[in-house]
């Protein structure tokens, strides 16, 4: 096989693996919806967070079962779903801000997507990720700007959604727009770092 076949089929492999993430985290997403019901921060329950890393988790740890175990991957996943939304971040990724002033939509969106980000990441990195893949300490980072990119942008097209079509499935659009951005970014990561 030549050097340059060979540089074409990893950029396939590659572009595989980005595309299966993102089906796998909105497929993920879509499932949740039918279990976890979208809400405002402060009625966003624990369960409902945890519920909802579940339905993410497993189809991602099936794309990762060859470098990472599936088992630890949903159990840091779930453990961190949990505890994000028992300290008040609410369920990231499924709760809406109370909120329509949208200054303040996205700067509460950074915020608690960097935060909420940053925890998933490490808690991904320190309790799933295998040290020998040396250079997925960056996972932490990429998870934390990628939901304090996506939360702001989702959000406010939710509100901009809602208030035009005097709808609650606007904000439900936005969270799905948040959840695409974040499958996009930590797909392109996820590729180079943990596979």
């Amino acid at each position: 096989m030549s050097v340059a076949s060979s540089q074409a089929q990893n950029r396939y492999s590659g572009v595989f693996f980005i595309l299966l993430w993102i089906f796998a985290t909105m497929g993920g997403f879509l499932v949740s919806l039918l279990i976890v019901e979208v809400g405002e921060a402060p009625d966003m329950r624990i369960g409902e967070a945890a519920i909802g890393g579940l339905a993410i988790a497993l189809p991602q740890s099936c794309i990762l079962r060859k470098t990472i175990s599936p088992v630890k991957w949903v159990l840091s996943t779930f453990f961190i779903w949990s505890l994000i939304a028992a300290i008040g971040i609410g369920a990231l990724g499924w709760s809406v801000s109370t909120t329509d002033f949208i200054p303040q939509r996205i700067f509460s969106g950074i915020i608690s997507g960097g935060i909420g980000g940053l925890m998933m990441g490490l808690a991904q990195w320190s309790l799933a990720i295998p040290p020998s893949l040396s250079s997925a300490w960056q996972w932490i980072f990429v998870n934390s700007a990628a939901w304090a990119v996506a939360l702001p942008i989702g959000s406010t097209l939710g509100i901009f959604l809602r208030q035009m079509s005097q709808l609650y499935l606007g904000e439900v659009i936005g969270l799905a727009v948040t959840w695409i951005i974040v499958a996009i970014v930590t797909g392109i990561s996820a590729e180079k770092v943990l596979t």
